[in-house]
Formats: C-alpha cells, structure tokens, sequence
C-alpha cells in the first residue's frame, strides 16, 4: 500500500502498486506495474476506474485515509479489462449498488458480461460531458486503444486527461511522476507502446488528429499505468506519434535459436556482416531474450533477420512463439530475410518466409539454408546476408 497521493487540488491517485507482477498476458513485467485509480472531490465525489480484483481492498483502504467509501458518488470506468474493472463489485457493494457508473456503449456490455451485474449504467461517447458544480468532464471514445470499450476522461479545468492504458508503462517503482523519474520512464513506455498498443497505430494516428483538432489544453496525463505525466505531457505525445508512424530506424535485429550451435554461428555471422556496413544491429538469443523485449527491439528497426534449425519439419518451438507474438502485433515497414540449419529436410527457411509474407514485410532474399554445421563458405553467405540486409535498409532510408 503507499499514502494516497494530491496529484492537484482536490483529485487524488488511489491506485495500488503491484510489486510482484512478472507477465502481463505474456509481457514481461519486470519492475511490476501499477494500477492506478483516481478519486476527484466536489460537489459530486468521482471515483475513475478502479484495481485488479485481488487488490480491492487496498484500494477502498486509500480512499478512506481521504474520505468514507459510502462518499463516492459517481464511478467512472474508462476501460473495462479486469486490471481496471475487476474492484468495480466490491466498490459498488460498499458505496451502493444503484449509484451511476459511466462508460462507453461497449464498456457497459463488457462489464454485464464480466461481472453479470446489471449496474446503473450511463453510456457516453465522443462529445458527451458531465458537469458536476465546478467540475465538467468530458468523454472521447478512443475504441481499440486497446479495447472495443476504451474510452477518455477529460475534466476541463485542471486540464487533466485520463487516458486509460494509453500513455502508460509496466513500472512499479517509487516514483509517480515524470519529472521525478526523468528518462528512465521513456524505456518502460516505449516497451509498453511496441507490446500493448502496435497494432493499433493507425488508430493512435487517428486519435492524435482528433485531439490536435479539439486543441484540449492538457496540463497533466494520468494513464492506469505507471507514473503520471505532470511536467511535459507532450513528451509522451510526441513519442506515440513517432512510434505509431512506423517508420523504419537504421537497425537490424537479428531473431535466432539453435540446437547444436549451428543456426546460432549462421546469426552471429549475420550480425557481423550488418556492422561491417556501420548500421546498428542487436542480437537476440530467443533463449535469452523474453518475447516482449524482442519486440521492443522491433519497434524501432528497419530489418528483422530471423534463424531456426528445422525440428520435426517445422521451425524451432521457441522462434514459432516469437513469431507468433510478433504477427499478432503487426509491425510494419520492415524487410526482412530468414536463415537456418538442417538435418535432412530443411522447411524451417519456406516457414519463415511464409511469416514474412503475412505480415506483410518486404523479403530481400530468399534466405540462407546450411545443412548440419556451417563451413567457411557457409558463413561468408550468411555474412553477405548481414550486408544486402544493411545495403538495402540504408538505400530505403
């Protein structure tokens, strides 16, 4: 538990800090991550979102170090994954049943379906307000950010945005602010961006117009993750537009597994014919390296070269879920090549491909294959594979 903190006059961050969280649906979480709830006081007492179900009461134990639960007139769910939704029966048992709970269309189906509880619902969408005394708030439907639900909160006159799991990070540390935690933070946001939000960049795109549009003063962003943004919220701004344009850094990341060390020499080699032509390469060992932090190597580079040996006619099990964790985030504006060792049949290559062309990526050759252990030639092969994919990322920059 940690003291409820006044992030500004009246509005307090009542979340809980989650210490021990290691994988988030399969990112890996580790500083853990946090859950953040927000309290604003006035004439109405507003709870915005809530915790994880098994943090519950530690979060009604923050708010009563402010005000008595049963005070709490207004809950307001921006996003109803049960990170954030799953304290919402035990709040609505202890401040009463019939008070409103306000969210989207899609949150109100979400929440009948995840608690099978019929609360009293009050949908809003885009443009929809809700002024209470000297407080207004006013919502905007960010839908598939990530969450058919997922929805904005903006209370107008302290310029605050709620922004659900946007803008957030894994981070459970002692700091709550970015000016407290400085740069730190930007490698936990950026990991979170590549692993939670990726996909959606086109709708990030979208969503950056729409607010540029309404040109909503924002002094501060509390996402329901993380630190909060108090001291330059247009940081965090600007790198999801950076992010979610997708365009192609000078750097390769080099995928691999092994089994007898063979497909593991072909990447090494691979990795150094990439440096011989000055661009920027990493790497990455799939036994060595979880998922979630290839991925954010993903994010910012121009080539991916991935390696497997053949096993049972198929690629290796570990890059077959790297693999799949990557298409399912859809990263874009890449090339691409594959590589491989083999005993006697040698699909692993045709597999890899095959990603490739679903996701969409340009392949710039048709890949290295070497049968059992790899000789000199094989190695120079896989060295000028390391060189067309430089030569050719730095022509497309």
């Amino acid at each position: 538990m940690y003291k409820p903190i006044e992030i500004a006059d009246g509005i307090y961050s009542v979340g809980c800090r989650d210490w021990d969280i290691r994988d988030f649906h399969g990112y890996s979480t580790y500083e853990g991550t946090t859950y953040n709830a927000f309290l604003v006081l006035g004439e109405k007492n507003v709870l915005i979102d809530t915790v994880k179900e098994s943090f519950g009461d530690e979060l009604l134990a923050n708010i009563s170090r402010i005000i008595d639960p049963k005070s709490i007139d207004i809950v307001i769910s921006n996003h109803t994954e049960m990170d954030h939704s799953g304290a919402i029966p035990k709040v609505m048992h202890k401040i009463g049943k019939d008070k409103p709970v306000y969210c989207s269309k899609m949150g109100a189906k979400n929440l009948k379906s995840h608690f099978n509880r019929d609360f009293n619902f009050q949908v809003v969408g885009t443009g929809d307000t809700l002024s209470l005394g000297s407080r207004t708030f006013s919502f905007l439907d960010t839908r598939m950010l990530h969450w058919p639900d997922s929805m904005f909160t903006y209370l107008a006159e302290e310029a605050i945005l709620f922004s659900s799991d946007a803008f957030g990070q894994h981070y459970a540390g002692d700091k709550f602010f970015d000016d407290e935690i400085g740069d730190e933070i930007m490698p936990h946001a950026r990991k979170y961006y590549a692993n939670i939000l990726l996909h959606f960049s086109p709708r990030v795109q979208a969503l950056l117009k729409d607010v540029a549009k309404m040109n909503l003063k924002i002094d501060m962003i509390c996402p329901d993750h993380g630190i909060l943004w108090r001291d330059n919220p247009s940081k965090i701004i600007e790198a999801y537009d950076t992010w979610s344009r997708q365009e192609p850094g000078r750097k390769v990341v080099v995928i691999f597994d092994s089994m007898w060390e063979s497909t593991a020499k072909m990447a090494r080699a691979i990795t150094s014919g990439v440096e011989s032509q000055e661009v920027n390469v990493r790497l990455m060992n799939t036994r060595k390296w979880h998922r979630s932090d290839i991925m954010t190597e993903v994010l910012d580079a121009g080539a991916i070269a991935v390696g497997s040996p053949t096993l049972n006619n198929s690629i290796y099990p570990v890059i077959a879920d790297v693999m799949t964790y990557i298409k399912g985030l859809r990263p874009q504006n890449k090339i691409a090549a594959a590589f491989g060792s083999y005993g006697w049949s040698g699909e692993a290559v045709k597999i890899l491909n095959k990603d490739f062309e679903e996701m969409k990526l340009d392949i710039i050759d048709p890949g290295v294959k070497v049968q059992y252990v790899p000789d000199e030639a094989d190695l120079e092969r896989c060295f000028n594979l390391g060189v067309k994919l430089a030569k050719t990322l730095k022509e497309k920059l």
